[in-house]
């Protein structure tokens, strides 16, 4: 029925279009690449980097559409998940559409293009929590959500594969800045303090719990603070803001009637020769083991969505304690993508720790679903 609809809506040989390049291979990137080819952003460079786009990304935006074409459950034919198909089918159809990369102007034409493109994927993570809505009201209340893996599994690849392409458009788009911040190649900072960018992110995340609750409990890093190495400052902000937040809400929640004053929650950075790990500790009380499958699950919180409430997409940037419940397994696939992970241990009637390991070598390949 889904294919149907496309078929509508979108001419047939797009269709067939998207079929032939979902079957090409895909080319991974790492980070040690990106930040070498990236420090000499010449028009030679940026011409090289337009042409790899120009055949990449109609590969991976292809496999995406297919994939949301044929999901399990009806998911594929929910309103909220037509729509994100039809923002992919739009931007294959742009891309492709895109004559072929030549010289230096067309090369800044397809780079505004595929800034575009970002933009209009801006929301596809809670549409397709909306989506997800969608289904679990249509759907037996009896049945286990962790048991919809399949489901799980396709948004692991999906969400996977959607930080990969943004961040390879917006590496491209940030080598045209002309007075790029020192140490910065694109995206990607050569000399980032991960303790600077934990204290960002807890600043950020305790100033939403104070206008949530009133209060909130302090928050102590431990580590070097001139500790420097090559990452990607957005990703691990939205990480360790993630973790946080979690933490400060569990705090929150357990100390919030308690003449006890809530204990700090600690984070604490240690430099390794393969790694940097992370470590953000609380006494929130912990998750008990029969829950800990759960966390990193998208079927899972009972959060609201943002796009459930703010019907205009333009309001529902405001960020809650509790999220929409993607916080956990976004951030792990976040982790992943160069490399690391995110791992979760607690002692129920404590607290949790949340460990997240970077990789330090930037020599592993992008993950390709």
């Amino acid at each position: 029925m889904a294919a149907k609809k496309a078929c509508e809506s979108f001419s047939k040989t797009l269709i067939e279009e998207v079929q032939k390049w979902g079957c090409m291979k895909q080319t991974g990137v790492s980070l040690r690449y990106m930040m070498e080819f990236g420090s000499k952003p010449t028009d030679r460079n940026l011409l090289i980097s337009g042409q790899f786009l120009h055949k990449e990304l109609p590969i991976r935006i292809s496999r995406r559409a297919i994939e949301l074409e044929t999901l399990p459950y009806g998911l594929s034919d929910k309103p909220a998940v037509l729509k994100v198909r039809d923002w992919y089918l739009d931007s294959f159809r742009d891309l492709r559409s895109f004559p072929e990369i030549k010289d230096t102007n067309d090369e800044k034409e397809f780079t505004q293009m595929i800034k575009a493109i970002k933009v209009r994927h801006n929301n596809v993570v809670p549409m397709m929590a909306l989506g997800i809505q969608q289904l679990k009201k249509g759907m037996d209340p009896k049945i286990v959500y962790e048991d919809l893996d399949e489901i799980h599994q396709f948004l692991d690849r999906f969400y996977m594969s959607r930080i990969g392409i943004r961040m390879l458009i917006g590496q491209h788009v940030e080598l045209h800045n002309p007075n790029p911040p020192p140490h910065c190649v694109g995206y990607i900072h050569t000399k980032m303090s991960p303790v600077e960018v934990a204290e960002n992110a807890s600043e950020d995340a305790r100033a939403i719990c104070l206008r949530e609750y009133g209060s909130a409990p302090d928050i102590n890093i431990y580590g070097d603070p001139n500790f420097t190495f090559p990452y990607v400052p957005a990703h691990l902000h939205l990480m360790v803001f993630e973790l946080v937040k979690n933490s400060l809400r569990a705090v929150q929640e357990r100390f919030m009637d308690s003449d006890r004053v809530a204990p700090p929650i600690r984070i604490i950075v240690a430099e390794g020769i393969e790694d940097v790990t992370i470590k953000v500790s609380d006494e929130g009380g912990g998750i008990p083991r029969s829950g800990l499958p759960k966390i990193f699950t998208y079927l899972y919180s009972t959060a609201k969505n943002p796009l459930d409430e703010y019907s205009d997409l333009g309001t529902a940037d405001t960020v809650t304690m509790a999220g929409y419940g993607y916080g956990l397994p976004i951030s792990r696939l976040y982790a992943q993508y160069f490399g690391g992970d995110l791992q979760i241990i607690s002692m129920e009637g404590y607290g949790t720790d949340a460990y997240l390991h970077l990789s330090r070598l930037g020599d592993s390949q992008e993950p390709l679903p």
